[in-house]
């Protein structure tokens, strides 16, 4: 008897605001994926530029293109996309971001094998638009388990690189009213419930330029940490989590936030 191969549905979301300068090479990647079975739900948060007509011109049916009547918030905007998914799993392409070729057979069969995680990453290129640089962002093994206080110290999880079973989301909803840190709380509650796993190999790259909105807002960028800080420092203590090092990153970025905007 023929082997059955494990092909699940992946639904990828990618959220658009006024993205159409990297949407070619974001959607492009993937197209050209050696893993055939996803769908794109492609989120339109109420964008003015071309980003629907570039969708458009992909002609592919497994792109589902949606629009939002106003504009939501980034992890809003998320959940709203979450909710047109089909697929077993899910997995996130921002307009500015790529994947490897392999990014989804990779992973898919991570699951296979490893059939009681339900949450997993993988290292990444960091492309640097303002120095045209392109490196590897993490050189050391990448932690997995139960990783709550890996996150806390460091954010290892570059969230263009995870997959997460679909049933994680009908536990587990992106705070809405995050435009900045909404990854990084969501996977600070989820790691306390699961297992998290990890391809150690690079599947993605994140793109950094001018308009990334955590280097254009980093004012923003504190606001949020400061207020998810005075929200969840007392309960994660009761765990034994230690938050200090969230606090050493909000004294990092108002440093930054003098030197660049107040002349300092």
């Amino acid at each position: 008897m023929k082997k059955k191969i494990y092909k699940p549905l992946v639904s990828v979301i990618m959220n658009c605001h006024n993205g159409e300068k990297y949407l070619i090479e974001s959607i492009s990647s993937l197209i050209t994926q050696s893993y055939k079975n996803w769908e794109l739900i492609f989120w339109d948060n109420n964008s003015t530029d071309n980003s629907k007509k570039i969708v458009i011109k992909f002609k592919d049916k497994r792109i589902k293109y949606f629009r939002s009547n106003k504009f939501n918030k980034l992890y809003h905007a998320r959940n709203l996309a979450i909710n047109k998914a089909n697929g077993k799993y899910i997995g996130f392409l921002d307009v500015d971001d790529l994947w490897e070729k392999n990014k989804l057979k990779k992973q898919i069969e991570f699951f296979y094998v490893n059939k009681r995680i339900k949450v997993i990453y993988s290292n990444f290129f960091l492309i640097d638009e303002i120095k045209k640089k392109k490196r590897l962002e993490n050189k050391n093994i990448l932690p997995t388990g139960f990783i709550t206080q890996n996150i806390l110290n460091t954010n290892y999880i570059g969230f263009v690189t995870t997959m997460l079973e679909r049933e994680v989301f009908e536990k587990n909803k992106f705070n809405n009213k995050y435009n900045i840190i909404g990854d990084f709380d969501f996977f600070v509650r989820i790691s306390q419930k699961y297992k998290i796993g990890c391809i150690q190999s690079p599947l993605a790259s994140y793109r950094v330029h001018k308009t990334n909105l955590s280097g254009k807002r980093i004012d923003l960028f504190i606001e949020e940490l400061k207020s998810w800080l005075n929200l969840n420092k007392m309960k994660l203590k009761k765990k034994s989590f230690n938050t200090g090092s969230v606090y050493k990153t909000i004294v990092k970025l108002k440093l930054k936030y003098y030197l660049k905007y107040m002349g300092v």
